[in-house]
């Protein structure tokens, strides 16, 4: 009897799968689940999933430098732009972006500002009404650099009051010469006026600066070692000390943090950098 009912139950099996109907889901289902996969799979090679690249830093160096430590990486450079910097090299990279220690992923072309080989003038733009942030970057893509944060009362902190050149306000429409420092004077409101120094140990010049400037701080000294003698020298220049340091807490905007730099790697080995 045992047997016979084994026999049974085995007929129904066989006979379940053997339905074509049955047999035909089974395959579709599998198929679909087999499609999934390999879309996901693909997928995951084509944007790499979970796999970036940091970004180097490019400044200082040739465009050919650039480009074979970019195309080392997986990555692409091109000349977006040029400014003219008198005490900088002829054609060596001035800024970049995304910036270096920026996380991409592989094949990004990395966009280059690179220093002309003569003086050329752009157009003062309007950043009244900006807020400083936005200022910063309209300043960087007309070629420009931005020198000191003035902060003065007003409701809106960080809005942009007025644009400053040489001490004197600066129209837009104004042609400037590519490379010069503009000032901002921004507003600060009593309730809102407090940030915090970011750590820059580590970073060259320029980067240093800019991470500062992000948080609403002025650059104070500049002590540079003695082993940096020419412009060039201080775009490869590491910060190695600043002041105050970043365990200092919150600092009003607009206060200046002090940096120490220097182009001697037995002084940053020593740091770990």
């Amino acid at each position: 009897m045992a047997e016979k009912s084994k026999k049974k139950e085995d007929n129904k099996k066989s006979g379940f799968f053997s339905n074509w109907i049955v047999r035909n889901l089974i395959l579709a289902v599998l198929f679909v689940l087999a499609v999934v996969l390999l879309v996901n799979i693909g997928l995951a090679r084509l944007t790499q999933h979970n796999k970036e690249i940091t970004v180097p830093d490019f400044t200082n160096m040739t465009y050919e430098e650039a480009r074979q430590g970019a195309e080392s990486m997986g990555l692409k450079v091109t000349v977006a732009d040029s400014v003219y910097v008198r005490r900088m090299k002829k054609g060596a990279v001035f800024t970049q972006y995304p910036k270096g220690g920026s996380n991409v992923k592989k094949g990004r072309t990395i966009q280059l500002t690179t220093n002309a080989k003569n003086a050329k003038e752009v157009t003062m733009p309007l950043l009244v009404g900006y807020s400083m942030r936005q200022a910063k970057a309209e300043l960087a893509s007309k070629g420009l650099n931005l020198g000191r944060l003035i902060y003065v009362n007003d409701l809106a902190t960080n809005n942009v009051l007025k644009q400053l050149y040489n001490s004197r306000e600066i129209a837009a429409g104004t042609p400037v010469e590519s490379g010069s420092y503009i000032d901002l004077m921004v507003g600060l409101n009593a309730e809102d006026n407090r940030t915090y120094v970011p750590n820059v140990v580590g970073l060259k010049y320029l980067r240093a600066v800019d991470a500062v400037h992000d948080n609403s701080l002025n650059i104070g000294k500049l002590n540079f070692d003695k082993g940096v003698r020419t412009y060039s020298d201080s775009l490869n220049a590491v910060v190695y000390k600043q002041s105050p340091l970043t365990a200092t807490g919150a600092l009003t905007m607009g206060a200046s943090v002090s940096l120490w730099l220097t182009t001697d790697e037995g002084k940053t080995a020593e740091l770990g950098l």
